[in-house]
């Protein structure tokens, strides 16, 4: 099973920074979650109410639990929020793309044509590029997200490459890709390169699907 990978940021605000201020936050929360449970307790004994409080409750609000929920909320969701991710300068490219390829020869000339659809799965810290066509899928094994004030966002990832079986022409190969992603993140263009078995290069062109019209 191949599962979604490590990417780098370039450009954008540095993790560390991230889980400091997370770090801080959940410090805060605990605290404050302690605080309240305390003053309900001191607040029932002074009315004389019978009080049961499980040792459990204290430690589910222990800065070191607070930190692991509020990491898992950022890295899922709170990082995708439009302003958000305009301060971190991470793109959310999540989604399901409509590729077209087109393969060159050594002097630019167009060999074919190919199409693939392209599924791209992202949280903070995780991504994953998946690529099917009809005669093979191939997914990324590296990436890296860069971020540029004129250009944009390119994704830069590294992939494998298999035949689906019984394919009697394609080989299994590795490969790198680059994508430049527009303002509005719906289309991206790009080149890729194959090796390690199947020495081949070309462009790319992708199209969010949920943004194409008719």
């Amino acid at each position: 099973m191949v599962n979604d990978h490590e990417y780098s940021l370039l450009g954008g605000i540095n993790r560390a920074v991230i889980g400091r201020y997370i770090t801080l936050l959940a410090s805060g929360v605990s605290a404050a979650l302690v605080f309240t449970v305390l003053t309900l307790v001191d607040l029932a004994k002074h009315f004389n109410l019978p009080v049961n409080l499980p040792p459990t409750v204290m430690s589910l609000i222990g800065a070191g639990v607070v930190f692991t929920v509020l990491y898992a909320a950022f890295s899922q969701a709170v990082w995708k929020w439009p302003w958000i991710a305009k301060f971190l300068k991470v793109p959310d490219l999540s989604g399901e793309w409509a590729c077209t390829g087109t393969s060159l020869d050594d002097e630019g000339n167009v060999r074919f044509t190919w199409e693939a659809v392209v599924h791209i799965t992202q949280t903070w810290d995780k991504i994953r590029v998946r690529l099917k066509t009809a005669q093979s899928s191939s997914h990324s094994i590296t990436a890296a997200l860069v971020f540029d004030e004129a250009d944009g966002f390119t994704l830069l990832y590294n992939y494998k490459n298999d035949p689906r079986p019984g394919e009697p022409i394609l080989r299994g190969h590795q490969g790198s890709a680059n994508l430049l992603f527009s303002k509005t993140l719906d289309t991206a263009s790009g080149d890729y390169f194959n090796g390690y078995g199947r020495p081949t290069y070309g462009r790319m062109e992708l199209r969010k699907k949920n943004e194409q019209r008719s």
